[in-house]
């Protein structure tokens, strides 16, 4: 009782005071039944061929490929950990607005891998370029290296064009 004779109201129950996440997408395996689902598995298995295509070129111009390999690798282990997250139901745990995560991861990967497939559509070009070494005038790319890297800007592609897809939805989910 206060001094007014009135009864002191209990405090508020927190676990009720949180909104619950906003997610769209469903949890669990249901995940991999939904376009979304489909495309983040079509982004890291064509991801992971980029990845591991310049890397089996043995990166001749790193500082274009390294950004590339940068990209790749870091979009792959982050699409990963995006998918586990919905694959395993922490989505539902998680108070986020998950469609604006969404969006917002789909569109920094897809501008950061336009990039990264202009850089490797651009190293692959300079094929022909001649470099002088100490003996002999070679080209930059030997055959090898320049099939690889053409294997590798397709695949890059691909991803992109991936993410573009996740980004389209995306954006549908987060703005309705």
């Amino acid at each position: 009782m206060s001094a007014g004779g009135a009864p002191i109201p209990p405090p508020p129950n927190p676990a009720v005071s949180f909104p619950a996440p906003r997610v769209t997408l469903p949890a669990g395996p249901d995940i991999l039944r939904t376009y979304s689902g489909a495309f983040v598995c079509l982004e890291i298995l064509f991801g992971g061929l980029v990845w591991i295509l310049v890397a089996s070129s043995n990166v001749p111009l790193p500082l274009l490929q390294g950004w590339v390999m940068f990209v790749s690798v870091t979009a792959f282990f982050f699409s990963l950990l995006f998918l586990g997250l919905f694959l395993s139901g922490m989505v539902t745990q998680i108070d986020a607005n998950w469609n604006f995560l969404d969006f917002a991861y789909h569109f920094t990967v897809f501008v950061f891998y336009f990039g990264a497939f202009l850089l490797e559509a651009a190293a692959t070009s300079l094929h022909d370029l001649h470099c002088n070494t100490t003996v002999a005038v070679q080209p930059l790319l030997s055959g090898n290296q320049y099939n690889i890297n053409v294997a590798a800007t397709i695949f890059a592609f691909v991803t992109t064009a991936c993410y573009g897809c996740s980004l389209g939805l995306a954006l549908r989910r987060w703005r309705p």
